[in-house]
């Protein structure tokens, strides 16, 4: 977080995110859902804030789905 870095997802790399959005659909998330969670484990993100219920019970190594609250927790940890 400090560096406020960002990555950019374009139409280039559609066919790596239907990849690993299509692996997360096998396990029930919606796709949409699946393509937005897809996104952030392609940018390398750290977390995916989220309140719906249905999102945080996928679970991955590659990112950690969070409420806003668990994220702050979290957050409010490292200081």
């Amino acid at each position: 977080m400090n560096t406020y870095e960002s990555y950019y997802v374009g139409s280039e790399r559609n066919k790596n995110i239907a990849k690993i959005a299509e692996s997360i659909m096998n396990t029930g998330i919606k796709e949409k859902d699946a393509f937005h969670i897809s996104c952030a484990i392609y940018a390398e993100c750290d977390y995916f804030i989220t309140t719906d219920d249905r999102l945080l019970k996928y679970q991955t190594n590659q990112l950690n789905l969070v409420t806003p609250y668990e994220f702050i927790r979290r957050l409010e940890e490292t200081i």
